[in-house]
């Protein structure tokens, strides 16, 4: 049997290009580059030059994600270098990897096959240190708090109601809850805490919301970390500690630079997740992107229920992004599973059961049209993948008055995506818009996402819930947008839900102010914010040889 190279294999056997050279390619003046090494670097934003954002924004998200895994972010890149062999000045931006899932169950975000961003494994792992430098500046803050609170407390900060967690990139679900300080006077007040993982963390969130080192100064000032013993909100800026926070953060602000396999130019930067945090790249990754390309390719997380929604809701909101185009990411294996179809069974053919779950799909093109945009469906194929299944794929798109490409970029790269490219700037265009206005209050807000992406009929507030709602109320905080955070795996709270469920009830359990990042989030169901590792982590598979080269990663 001939060998199939890994992912990590074919990045590892790829020549790429020096990186100054894709800065060249795409037009960043070599004075704001500042390499971290041959291959990826930051680009200072304070020298890019005044640029007004000319490229067209363009949406790759998905369906609700299944075991089988959907291809998403491969797709994109293919997508991207497509665009490019067709003459077409594009840009890729993208989340950075978590080292949660990296040495979890889902793997790197780097794409996979003949569409990657490399170096992959620099991407997966450490990379230029973003990630460390929010874990940083997370658990200095909440050591600010403790030793304010051991040092007198002349703030009046009560130890009991200090809603600042700290972070690790880790998926250590024995960290989810713990107790801090024991050991005696010495060493500190005793205080129940939590950690969250550091995607989900709300200065990953400001990262990808900040507009300048000025802005991400202000934001992480605004930061509410807990109440007094008179129920006031006390901010890091009470605590004189935004100054510190952002020396910690100055440099994490400048996107990173680095490439596809076909040599374009891709800015990886930021990374919350979609199903606990708002699940996009950077707002600056963005905005430089669109300084140099004609069109940029960005990514939302999961399906166009979570990521989707965010992007346009939040990220789109806050960057006032015209977004030109959308592509949603299917595949055949995944609508047999949203028809019931075990994992194992995925490989067979079952027409029947593609029948029942395209519901799946159908309702996540309808999302992203409630936005205002036309999608394109990317129906990524597999070898299982049958005539007859892709006959149905056809036929149903002609059917629901959407377009829809074959691609297989996994395997062939670029030139796997050329129907896709040509069919999705013949779709560019349209009037983007948000679903909610924030004005009509927090609750409001989360009806109209539930009611309308969701398809609930009612939203229950838990106790613990109703309380929150009351304090934002009193706080002035109502009227900021709202992020919800939702198993990805179906379109209810309950993630056993498979397929397009109606009529269901959506159970908010808390609600948390980011007035830092400036939304709000709802926390529903049995989601956590941190996560745990599976029975067999992916870390068990991952190795260095004695050359120092990694394997393992995928």
């Amino acid at each position: 049997m001939t060998h199939q190279p890994s992912d990590v294999e074919i990045a590892q056997a790829h020549q790429l290009e020096p990186i100054a050279d894709i800065a060249k390619k795409a037009g960043i003046p070599s004075a704001a580059l500042i390499p971290y090494g041959n291959t990826k670097a930051k680009v200072d934003i304070t020298k890019i030059g005044e640029y007004a954002p000319k490229g067209k924004v363009v949406l790759v998200t998905g369906v609700s994600p299944t075991p089988a895994g959907e291809g998403k972010s491969t797709v994109l890149i293919g997508l991207t270098d497509a665009l490019t062999l067709a003459g077409q000045k594009a840009i890729v931006a993208l989340r950075e990897p978590s080292q949660g899932p990296v040495m979890g169950i889902k793997g790197g975000a780097a794409g996979g096959g003949y569409a990657q961003i490399v170096p992959m494994e620099d991407i997966n792992l450490h990379f230029t240190g973003d990630f460390h430098a929010i874990s940083a500046a997370t658990n200095t803050l909440a050591a600010i708090i403790d030793n304010h609170i051991h040092q007198g407390n002349t703030l009046g900060i009560d130890p009991r109601n200090v809603t600042w967690q700290r972070c690790i990139d880790v998926n250590d679900r024995a960290l989810r809850n713990v107790i801090t300080g024991l050991g005696g006077k010495a060493h500190g007040v005793p205080a129940e805490t939590r950690f969250t993982i550091t995607a989900a963390s709300e200065i990953m969130a400001i990262l990808g919301l900040a507009t300048s080192l000025e802005d991400l100064k202000k934001r992480l000032g605004d930061i509410t970390v807990g109440y007094t013993f008179d129920k006031k909100p006390v901010t890091a800026r009470d605590l004189e500690a935004e100054g510190a926070l952002t020396a910690l953060m100055r440099d994490a602000l400048n996107p990173n630079l680095v490439q596809t396999l076909g040599g374009t130019p891709a800015f990886v930067h930021g990374g919350p997740f979609a199903n606990i945090a708002h699940g996009c790249n950077t707002l600056l990754a963005t905005k430089t992107a669109q300084r140099f390309g004609d069109i940029v390719l960005t990514e939302a997380g999961f399906g166009a229920d979570l990521g989707g929604e965010k992007f346009f809701d939040i990220k789109a909101r806050f960057g006032d992004i015209d977004v030109a185009g959308a592509v949603v990411v299917a595949t055949i294996r995944s609508q047999k599973y949203n028809g019931g179809v075990a994992k194992a069974d995925l490989g067979e053919e079952n027409v029947d059961a593609l029948r029942a779950g395209i519901k799946n799909l159908e309702r996540h093109v309808d999302n992203v049209r409630n936005f205002g945009v036309t999608p394109v469906v990317a129906l990524n194929l597999f070898p299982s993948d049958t005539a007859a299944e892709r006959e149905f794929m056809r036929e149903w798109a002609a059917d629901f008055g959407v377009a829809l490409e074959e691609v297989t970029v996994h395997a062939d790269g670029g030139k796997g995506a050329t129907a896709l490219a040509n069919t999705l700037l013949d779709n560019l265009g349209g009037d983007s818009h948000t679903l909610y206005d924030p004005a009509a209050g927090v609750e409001a807000s989360i009806e109209k996402i539930a009611t309308t992406v969701y398809r609930a009929d009612e939203v229950v507030y838990s106790a613990r819930a109703k309380k929150d709602l009351k304090a934002i109320a009193e706080n002035g905080w109502d009227t900021m947008p709202v992020v919800i955070s939702k198993t990805q795996y179906s379109f209810s709270d309950d993630p056993a839900e498979l397929g397009a469920p109606e009529g269901h009830t959506l159970h908010v359990r808390e609600l948390q102010p980011r007035t830092g990042a400036g939304f709000i989030v709802a926390l529903t169901g049995d989601v956590m914010t941190m996560p745990g590792l599976p029975k067999k982590p992916a870390a068990n598979g991952i190795d260095v040889a004695a050359d120092g080269m990694i394997s393992g990663l995928f």
